[in-house]
């Protein structure tokens, strides 16, 4: 009979001690003449200190044995420590079998029932920074803007029971490849083009954000991240289109309303809800004279502060005394498709391209300096202007040089 020769490896690496130390803060003695006993925690040179809710009179406590004479009322009050003692240790006997490496915050947090740190999960952290949100809609945030995160947490949320088999995440194993890979979901099976797949990846890496300033996340794992670039083809009214659209009349009264709403926000650069709001209040007159749009942005939550051109004035207070008919913004889009097919025009015609052609054919075109675009378009940051209108310029650049006879 043969024997096979096992050999046995057993790790003797020296296992880190947790001490325990329950202490009397004379100090914060009450009325009764009762002072509140404290527990230290101390694990791998970090302590942590808590209330044991437990109160004793100074004289019945012996600091060398951690308990107090046994009187009448103290027979409790030891059973508590040492049922707090028993529950520390099983806590930290359960952490050393169950996991590599653990904190003192963790070694308390399983004593108190909670979750540890490293055991929050994504969801978690987008249920956190979603609630908040919502408790400030209408005065930090618009609804809208909690409705895109509430639904990003529902794509991330679907991604994990497609990808993982799981209903949630810890952010502890999020990495670069989960990024990527939600990345490829959203562009594979949702269908989305690169510049929505961009604004969810945008939304993951705030929640991250939120998961490390509380402390739920050590590492960011959009560190190496780079967003995949988006093509920036941005549809405007060129000057020989906008002229034409203006000289157009319109047999229909719905197409000539939608036609002259449009051209007025082509001089305004107002986004479709914020031509909807617009009322007799939000004119007003300014030091030099000139009528002024001022009103707060439901997007951003930014104050628009636009001068009132002449041809948005006349649209504005001559034909619709200050306030627009209500149509909703799928049947103002419909609408402009038939413009566009009834004057020719080779173009997918939505009410976001009238601001488009403000910033553009109206502003930029003309000399107008991206600063002053990105304030008259109520954006948050000037480098959302330079990122869709930066080609723009170089273009605009190009054909002046090219008319001046300083290139060929």
């Amino acid at each position: 009979m043969h024997f096979q020769k096992i050999r046995l490896h057993i790790n003797f690496t020296k296992q880190i001690a947790m001490k325990i130390l329950f202490i009397l803060s004379k100090s914060r003695t009450n009325k009764q003449g009762l002072a509140p006993i404290y527990c230290r925690l101390t694990y791998d040179k970090h302590q942590k200190t808590f209330a044991t809710r437990l109160f004793i009179n100074p004289n019945h406590w012996n600091s060398k044995k951690q308990k107090a004479f046994v009187l009448d009322d103290d027979n409790y009050t030891n059973n508590q420590l040492s049922l707090i003692k028993n529950k520390l240790n099983q806590a930290f006997f359960f952490l050393q079998v169950n996991d590599e490496s653990f904190t003192v915050e963790d070694i308390y947090s399983h004593y108190r029932g909670e979750k540890r740190v490293k055991d929050r999960t994504i969801l978690e952290a987008f249920e956190l920074h979603n609630t908040r949100m919502g408790k400030l809609v209408g005065s930090n945030y618009a609804r809208d803007t909690h409705y895109k995160f509430e639904m990003a947490k529902r794509h991330v949320a679907n991604f994990i029971s497609k990808n993982y088999k799981r209903k949630d995440m810890l952010l502890s194993r999020l990495n670069m490849k989960f990024i990527t890979d939600f990345e490829f979901y959203l562009k594979s099976e949702i269908q989305q083009k690169q510049i929505t797949v961009n604004k969810y990846i945008q939304r993951l890496r705030k929640i991250i954000k939120v998961a490390m300033i509380e402390d739920w996340l050590d590492k960011d794992p959009f560190v190496q991240y780079k967003a995949g670039k988006e093509a920036r083809n941005i549809v405007y009214l060129s000057p020989e289109e906008l002229q034409e659209l203006e000289n157009y009349q319109f047999a229909q009264k719905r197409l000539q309303q939608v036609a002259e709403m449009f051209l007025f926000c082509c001089y305004s650069g107002l986004a479709y809800q914020e031509m909807v709001d617009l009322r007799k209040e939000h004119i007003v007159k300014g030091a030099e004279g000139n009528l002024w749009i001022e009103m707060t942005r439901r997007k951003t939550n930014a104050k628009i502060s636009v001068p009132l051109l002449k041809r948005a004035e006349e649209i504005l207070l001559y034909k619709y005394d200050y306030e627009f008919p209500v149509i909703s913004n799928q049947k103002f889009n419909s609408y402009l498709k038939e413009i566009a097919e009834i004057i020719g025009l080779n173009k997918r015609l939505t009410h976001h391209v009238a601001r488009k052609t403000f910033a553009t054919t109206v502003l930029l075109s003309k000399g107008v300096s991206m600063a002053v675009v990105s304030k008259l378009l109520g954006h948050s940051r000037i480098g959302i202007t330079q990122f869709y209108y930066g080609e723009i310029i170089k273009t605009s650049i190009i054909n002046q040089l090219y008319n001046n006879g300083l290139i060929d």
